[in-house]
């Protein structure tokens, strides 16, 4: 059998992970990865060396259908208990663990924090591999899990919950999107979203990200911009990203214009811990105004 360059380096991974190595920090490892699986040029980045202090646990889901999800939460130094946050959504194949590990984020909110901005959390659930952050016709409902069981469990560990911060990257862009546009200003403070995956016709998506077209149709991010209004939102994308002409239309679309990165960099990590700083500052800089 003959490996894709795709498979031979998520492998590669694997047994990183199994063999107890830090694959999160090893940046050489990384970049190496990013340039395996996109040639194109990527920006430049640097990883905090402090992390934020994280609490981690699990539930079972009823939202999920009775599915353990695993979450943890990020604090940067300092009072943990009324502190705004934002509850970032992984992408496909990823998990809650991948916000603090490969995306770092746990490292950058410490360095943001430091640096002036408000402080916040960051916190993330599992949403299933490729639930796409809605219902699904097994009745798997990672968006309703959050809602109904993720935020009420931030609340009880004394986090505001209120208004909240979304993010999240490729089918998690996706899912902050979407959730954003189901609750509305009165309860997003802001989106921020790393190459979200948008698509125009049912025919383009990836399989498995809707059950059918008319899954599609009920979930239509792009169709349903217009619920956006009044939440500050930020879009980062690499210019030479598979979604980046639909996603750059989408953002021209909007009714009030969102910040945006287009810059160099593709459908990678490298392109993602480029854009982790600015996202958490625009983040923090209007949770904080929300207080």
């Amino acid at each position: 059998m003959i490996l894709s360059r795709r498979q031979v380096v998520i492998s590669a991974l694997a047994v990183g992970v199994a063999g107890g190595t830090v694959v999160a920090e090893g940046l050489a490892f990384r970049r190496f990865v990013d340039r395996f699986l996109d040639l194109a040029a990527q920006p430049p980045y640097s990883v905090p060396a402090i992390d934020a202090g994280t609490e981690s646990g699990s539930f079972v889901s009823r939202a999920r259908g009775g599915r353990t999800v695993r979450w943890s939460i990020a604090y940067p130094p300092g009072e943990r208990t009324g502190l705004p946050v934002v509850i970032v959504l992984h992408g496909r194949g990823d998990s809650h663990a991948t916000v603090f590990d490969s995306h770092a984020w746990g490292r950058y909110l410490v360095a943001a924090v430091a640096a002036g901005t408000p402080p916040f959390a960051v916190a993330a659930a599992d949403g299933g591999d490729h639930t796409y952050w809605h219902r699904r016709a097994n009745g798997d409902d990672p968006q309703l899990m959050l809602l109904t069981e993720f935020v009420p469990l931030l609340a009880q560990r004394g986090l505001r919950t209120d208004r909240f911060g979304l993010a999240g990257w490729s089918m998690g862009g996706y899912g902050a999107l979407l959730l954003a546009e189901r609750v509305g200003p009165s309860r997003c403070a802001a989106v921020a979203v790393d190459s979200p995956a948008l698509w125009r016709r049912p025919a383009d998506t990836a399989p498995g990200a809707f059950d059918n077209a008319a899954d599609f149709r009920h979930h239509d991010v792009i169709a349903d911009r217009a619920r956006l209004s009044g939440i500050p939102l930020r879009i980062a994308i690499g210019t030479s990203d598979p979604f980046y002409a639909t996603t750059r239309a989408f953002a021209s679309e909007l009714a009030s214009p969102p910040e945006t990165d287009f810059s160099v960099g593709g459908h990678t990590f490298a392109f993602w811990r480029h854009s982790a700083p600015q996202q958490i500052a625009f983040l923090g800089e209007h949770l904080g105004t929300s207080r």
